[in-house]
């Protein structure tokens, strides 16, 4: 419908108009007036959480994943009374229980085809070191998947400067494949929400890290592992369409 647009033409194609109307649920009336308002409906989550947890919980069942079982029920422990930062375009009675995002990154690793214990047992328990009273020694899972964890939970050392903590913190990640692979999902799951929540500076800010950053990794991963370049490719897809789309708004 949009094709004459695209090519120059300053009327809309009426052909499919009613298809269009009848998809978005409005009158062809209100699609083409000027005049109407339309209010715009901003959802708090993307996902449910609850059914997240099942949904993950059932994979790992079913395919024998013992420590993702075990990252499950201790991330939902620890994170228990943690929220996401609320959007500024839903009432405080839409609060999202935090572990709506280390979920919503399971399921999309999942989705994507990743079968793997120790990434879906990390992808859980990467914010549990540096969000709660939690030590490294205290996750219930292997020590390669603490390693996993200990390389994507950011420190900044005293005396060291933020940005020169970043440098190191983006070094170490890149030397374990399956660190990335967790870095570069948060990273994709945190650049969908970030618009209803964080400051236009803000925004900025993380959109300039992940290009400094999380895009050189995911070059990484594709270029050292055949196993993970789909993987490399769905995720820059996602991030570089929600940042250039952003960037004309801010």
């Amino acid at each position: 419908a949009v094709s004459k647009w695209e090519n120059g033409w300053n009327l809309p194609d009426y052909d499919n108009l009613t298809e269009i109307a009848r998809a978005l649920n409005i009158s062809q009336t209100a699609l083409m007036s000027d005049d109407e308002k339309f209010e715009l409906v901003y959802r708090s989550r993307l996902f449910n959480e609850d059914n997240m947890f099942t949904k993950i919980k059932t994979l790992a069942l079913v395919d024998g994943f013992e420590n993702t079982l075990k990252a499950l029920e201790f991330m939902r422990k620890k994170h228990s009374g943690q929220f996401r930062k609320i959007s500024k375009f839903v009432s405080d009675g839409d609060k999202v229980k935090y572990i709506n995002h280390p979920l919503m990154m399971a399921c999309h690793a999942y989705a994507m085809g990743i079968k793997d214990d120790e990434i879906i047992a990390a992808i859980l328990l990467h914010d549990v070191i540096e969000d709660t009273d939690a030590s490294l020694d205290d996750l219930p899972v292997t020590d390669s998947i603490k390693e996993i964890v200990s390389l994507v939970t950011f420190n900044k050392p005293d005396g060291m400067a933020k940005e020169e903590a970043k440098e190191e913190y983006y070094k170490r990640i890149a030397e374990n494949d399956k660190a990335i692979i967790v870095k570069i999902i948060d990273r994709c799951n945190n650049l969908s929400t970030m618009a209803a929540c964080f400051t236009k500076q803000k925004i900025v800010e993380y959109i300039g890290e992940t290009e400094k950053y999380i895009i050189p990794l995911i070059s990484i991963i594709k270029n050292k592992s055949i196993q993970y370049s789909n993987v490399a490719f769905i995720v820059k897809y996602h991030i570089i369409s929600v940042i250039e789309s952003i960037k004309p708004l801010i």
